[in-house]
């Protein structure tokens, strides 16, 4: 991740106090960059850290971000696909995309380094197609000048995710409230959920008095025989799988609570398996379905050994493709 020493540090923060009956936060904080203390010369990937302002070590909250200064026009196109070599189900059901752009010639064919695809806002399931490592889901071709096409098949669409919207005070009018107060979720392997946010959230305004924090309690049946792990994940904790988000079994039931602003927030479950206190063999598209029809958006990022500042990864070229209406 990149950084820019000596302009990397804002300690002027515009903040508002949050209404008095308000629980679970006491302050609204706000700042635009860049600004005067803090700007970002390089395009690229960075990180951003809230700390404590006596102690730079105590930190509250971190999360990535991406700078782009794009250097070349991109063009990518999506298609439906399938699995190859299975029989044709719901499952199979795939989508193919397509990168293609021409290097200019100040710049070295070399040091062409990878295309990063990132769906909605998954930035910690990112599907790489890299120059060292490819295989025939994962490829690019060049025609040995500036041309260049990378390919990545066998992207799962998924489906339109799930939703819970605590904002409504008479219905979530407890601090401790279930995600869905009068059904217990199920597998959606059949169904099409309504038009979601892209894996976003909007949370309800800070000034509004009932813009408090509560404890949301998310529930999934599933049959008695599943044996696999299941984890919540959505735009409250950035689409990133971590134990502390698995769902516990309990009398039947798949439980989990998160602590949540009252808004808007769009999740899904994903199954796994531990293993050596590592997850893996993720599985996005088991409890959720995954149809052609959903209507993601992908964020296609082309990265570039720069040599002028320690082959850092540049962020050369950047664009955004929806696969809404194929």
């Amino acid at each position: 991740f990149l950084v820019n020493q000596g302009h990397n540090v804002e300690r002027n923060l515009w903040f508002e106090r949050l209404p008095n009956n308000v629980r679970g936060a006491r302050y609204h904080f706000k700042k635009n960059f860049p600004s005067d203390n803090v700007w970002f010369p390089f395009s690229g990937k960075w990180v951003y850290y809230i700390t404590d302002s006596q102690d730079e070590n105590l930190i509250y909250g971190e999360g990535k971000f991406i700078v782009v200064y794009p250097g070349v026009k991109l063009n990518a196109e999506i298609e439906t696909s399938r699995l190859e070599g299975v029989r044709a189900s719901n499952e199979t059901r795939t989508f193919t995309i397509t990168t293609n752009f021409i290097l200019p010639d100040s710049l070295f064919a070399s040091n062409i380094d990878e295309v990063e695809i990132i769906e909605n806002q998954k930035v910690y399931d990112p599907v790489i197609i890299t120059r060292q490592l490819f295989n025939n889901n994962r490829y690019y071709d060049w025609d040995g000048g500036n041309k260049f096409s990378f390919i990545a098949k066998d992207i799962f669409p998924g489906n339109e995710y799930r939703q819970v919207d605590t904002r409504d005070y008479n219905i979530f009018n407890s601090y401790n409230v279930f995600a869905h107060r009068d059904i217990i979720e199920t597998s959606q392997t059949n169904s099409r959920y309504y038009r979601d946010l892209n894996g976003g959230s909007v949370l309800m305004n800070y000034k509004n008095e009932n813009s408090e924090y509560l404890f949301v309690t998310f529930r999934l049946s599933l049959p008695s025989e599943f044996n696999k792990k299941v984890f919540l994940v959505g735009s409250f904790n950035d689409w990133d799988i971590w134990f502390n988000y698995e769902m516990q079994k309990n009398e039947g039931l798949y439980e989990t609570t998160v602590e949540l602003k009252r808004g808007i927030y769009d999740y899904q479950f994903v199954t796994g398996d531990e293993v050596n206190g590592s997850i893996t063999n993720l599985n996005w598209i088991e409890r959720e379905g995954n149809n052609w029809e959903t209507d993601n958006e992908y964020h296609v990022f082309l990265y570039y050994k720069e040599p002028e500042r320690g082959n850092y990864d540049r962020l050369l070229g950047y664009v955004k493709i929806s696969s809404g209406g194929l």
